[in-house]
């Protein structure tokens, strides 16, 4: 697991996407830059907690080292030491990969 320096803020989660393999498709390679973003990610770091309207902290329903999906255009890339991450808030995982 990517140790990182960031500690997320509220409710937003910190992922890393996990690649797909390289993609052939009929003999030709697929380029980076042709490629879909995945949305299937690895959570790598939890937020503070979102606050109800009584300021009680709602627990996260996802945890680190979740293999999750996410919406395709949600979040903030960010570069950490040559790595790249997304923040992402809670709300924009749609679900954990069993």
């Amino acid at each position: 697991m990517a140790k990182v320096n960031i500690k997320p803020i509220g409710d937003r989660v910190l992922v890393q996407h996990i690649e797909e393999k390289e993609q052939v498709r009929g003999g030709i390679i697929i380029p980076d830059s042709a490629k879909e973003k995945p949305q299937e990610a690895k959570v790598i770091a939890l937020g503070t907690g979102k606050k109800d309207e009584n300021g009680k902290v709602t627990p996260f329903e996802v945890k680190v080292g979740d293999k999750v999906l996410i919406s395709k255009y949600g979040g903030t890339e960010v570069k950490i030491d040559d790595q790249k991450f997304t923040l992402v808030r809670e709300d924009d995982i749609l679900g954990v990969i069993a």
